[in-house]
């Protein structure tokens, strides 16, 4: 498995907690400057804060009643390209609220770095909705970092929840594009198209945190499998976010439903067969956190197969409810599909470079492939590919010594 790159990681961490010391330092001045978003609000103040992986969240009360409000602005050190992130998602919000009854957010007001107090970052501004993560319901309390999904979870809780993000997913895969790139509105023709590029999860990361993953061998071997897993690749194209998990989902703990579907700045128009893929969050956490954290991979098909079984059910339940047919094209059977025929593990290891080697390894390498299978010319670059990463890894040594 590749690793983060450490000196990327140290200065990203530090540049994300002295933006964060400014922002939190101005929270009065925060405050004032979203009431500008709610006329007639008074007495606005910030009472809480949240920080995720990328963003940090201010919660702003006004005394007189209305609804409090959410601002969020991407974090440097931890975001990249955050303008054209905070602009996908913005899009991405209003084409929801439009054309689907998904739970998002309602917007109050948004800008770009240069709207912002102080320049902090882009920001969006919405209406706080009421609700308790998602995850916190169905993890393991036993666990102490919460991680994994309860292995006794209650099977009707699990219905519950399923058969609505099973809804969400049917919704959104009713909408085609004919190309790769994130969503925008027309304004003169009132029609969404692609019109720009896609900005995914896995951009962001090797962007912030890390180089280009170094393990030579996997990777070529791996791209041979393009051939054999890549169906639909001239389109349509669908709706798919790759950070679409329970940790981004608010729910009502008395009733099970959910409240907000969050974090939706990586969504754009992807190949179909991702909107397709068995949903990899079905365990919380994906397969590569297994290995990552000691347990192995068949560990994660023994818990993962089951989940998998309730949640087609519960997609088939919601297909028979809209009036879908359920047959090999239905949404249903194409999740199956994926699955069984490893297109899952295809997909999911096409969007994870930095761990793209064990996961060849482990699930898709099933004729034991090695160097042998290569062409010539792969074979003879090895050797001064594993002559300049040394020399790299040279340097970058000497590089951390400092940091020390």
């Amino acid at each position: 498995m590749s690793v983060y790159d450490e000196i990327a990681e140290k200065g990203g961490d530090d540049e994300w907690c002295k933006w964060k010391e400014n922002v939190l330092n101005s929270k009065d001045e925060i405050a004032h400057f979203v009431a500008r978003y709610r006329p007639g609000s008074q007495d606005p103040e910030v009472i809480d804060w949240m920080e995720g992986s990328f963003n940090l969240c201010l919660r702003v009360m006004f005394s007189d009643g209305d609804p409090d409000a959410i601002i969020r602005f991407p974090g440097l050190g931890h975001s990249a390209f955050r303008d054209e992130k905070t602009l996908n998602e913005v899009e991405i919000i209003n084409f929801i609220q439009e054309n689907t009854i998904i739970p998002v957010p309602r917007l109050l007001g948004w800008g770009l770095t240069k709207d912002s107090p102080h320049q902090f970052g882009p920001f969006i501004i919405s209406e706080f909705v009421h609700g308790v993560s998602l995850s916190s319901i169905l993890s393991d309390r036993t666990d102490a970092q919460k991680l994994w999904l309860n292995p006794h979870i209650d099977k009707q809780v699990l219905d519950t929840i399923y058969e609505q993000i099973a809804e969400f997913m049917l919704q959104l895969y009713e909408f085609s594009f004919s190309s790769i790139g994130a969503i925008s509105k027309d304004a003169p023709l009132g029609s969404w198209s692609v019109k720009k590029r896609p900005l995914t999860y896995s951009m962001n990361e090797l962007a912030t945190t890390t180089f280009f993953p170094e393990l030579y061998i996997s990777h070529h071997l791996f791209a041979q499998l393009v051939p054999k897993y890549s169906i639909n690749d001239r389109g349509p194209f669908k709706i798919f976010c790759d950070d679409f998990r329970c940790q981004n989902m608010l729910v009502d703990p008395k009733t099970l439903r959910i409240t907000a579907v969050l974090d939706l700045e990586f969504t754009t128009a992807m190949p179909e067969q991702y909107a397709s893929e068995s949903p990899w969050w079905l365990l919380l956490v994906g397969p590569e956190a297994y290995l990552f954290r000691g347990r192995t991979m068949a560990e994660f098909k023994a818990a993962y197969e089951p989940r998998l079984e309730q949640f087609l059910l519960a997609m088939q339940r919601v297909e028979r409810a809209k009036g879908l047919a359920i047959n090999e094209r239905s949404l249903s059977s194409l999740v199956l599909e994926s699955w069984q025929t490893k297109r899952f593990w295809f997909n999911f290891a096409a969007r994870k470079p930095i761990d793209v080697d064990v996961l060849f390894d482990n699930c898709l390498n099933e004729d034991g492939a090695d160097l042998d299978s290569l062409d010539e010319d792969v074979r003879a670059g090895l050797s001064p590919f594993v002559e300049m990463k040394m020399e790299q890894l040279r340097a970058y040594d000497e590089d951390c010594k400092q940091l020390l």
